[in-house]
């Protein structure tokens, strides 16, 4: 199959041809980073191209007719080797996640009240909004509070401070050019809030959700700690039991180390078991400084 025949636009069909990738076999085997560099585009726009060669490829070689929604292991391992991520401004924290908060999951984090999981889901609700070029992934965010606990006042601080780290991150950008589209108000304008304050509500949104929301869905929920008794002794343990857990892609834990917070992913599919210590800043979260302390309380 050629490559002027897929539902490209006319200018990505171009770029393609004009590189020597006139076939589907000869985009089989090219990555993304490669495809972008022969393109002069974005690695999102390459991983998007080669997708829709992915796609029809299927259809001509009839590779899923036998199972219909079959997977292949190969397309497993490129979609995880390509999957996009949410950074949370911690670069240890990064690190063990693999690079983010992952797209296409379900993510669950808990801790006690204090340690951050309000200010982890404010900067990740900023940081899904980072645009592709600073390495980000240009989205928005669905906000969704059983608790009254967002703070919108927050939410512009750690918008400002986002702004303002850009060009340190990749200062090779023309990042001025940019500036006066990149303001804490246009991110807090693509910050859908709800409030629910019942079951009824929260079930009524979570039906609405699947209109609202496309595609690229990331999931992250924010739970609270229970004590759970056992034998005469307890511990605490995060809320709603073990059944619900199991329906979380990925589980991370937030607790106190001494003086210092820490992050421990305690369930994974793909992720080793690991902590790395994290700060609650001014600016949102970033990597664990010794003058941001707190008197332990788990």
């Amino acid at each position: 199959m050629e490559v002027s025949s897929l539902p490209l636009s006319p200018s990505q069909r171009g770029k393609l041809i004009a590189a020597g990738y006139t076939t589907l076999s000869s985009l089989s085997s090219v990555s993304a980073p490669d495809l972008a560099r022969d393109l002069n585009i974005s690695e999102h726009e390459a991983i998007e191209i080669l997708k829709v060669s992915s796609q029809s490829s299927k259809k001509i070689d009839g590779c899923h007719a036998i199972v219909t929604g079959a997977q292949t292991a190969w397309d497993m391992l490129y979609e995880e080797e390509f999957m996009t991520r949410i950074t949370t401004s911690c670069a240890d924290l990064d690190n063990i996640l693999g690079g983010g908060i992952s797209c296409k999951e379900v993510t669950e984090i808990g801790g006690v009240p204090g340690i951050g999981k309000t200010q982890l889901g404010i900067q990740l609700a900023v940081n899904v909004q980072i645009p592709i070029d600073y390495g980000g992934l240009g989205g928005k965010a669905v906000y969704i509070d059983t608790e009254g606990s967002f703070m919108v006042e927050r939410v512009f601080q750690v918008a400002e401070a986002c702004i303002e780290d850009m060009p340190y991150n990749y200062p090779q950008k023309d990042f001025q050019a940019r500036k006066n589209k990149m303001q804490p108000e246009n991110f807090l304008a693509n910050i859908f809030y709800f409030r629910v304050c019942s079951y009824t509500e929260q079930i009524a949104l979570i039906n609405y959700l699947d209109k609202f929301v496309a595609e690229n869905k990331d999931v992250v929920l924010l739970n609270q700690v229970t004590t759970k008794f056992n034998e005469g002794s307890y511990q605490l343990t995060l809320a709603l039991g073990d059944s619900w857990s199991h329906a979380c892609t990925n589980r991370i834990i937030l607790y106190w180390n001494g003086n210092e917070r820490y992050a421990y992913i305690d369930k994974s599919p793909s992720l080793q078991s690991a902590s790395a210590a994290y700060s609650v800043t001014g600016k949102g979260i970033r990597d664990a400084a010794s003058h941001c302390k707190r008197v332990r309380i788990m």
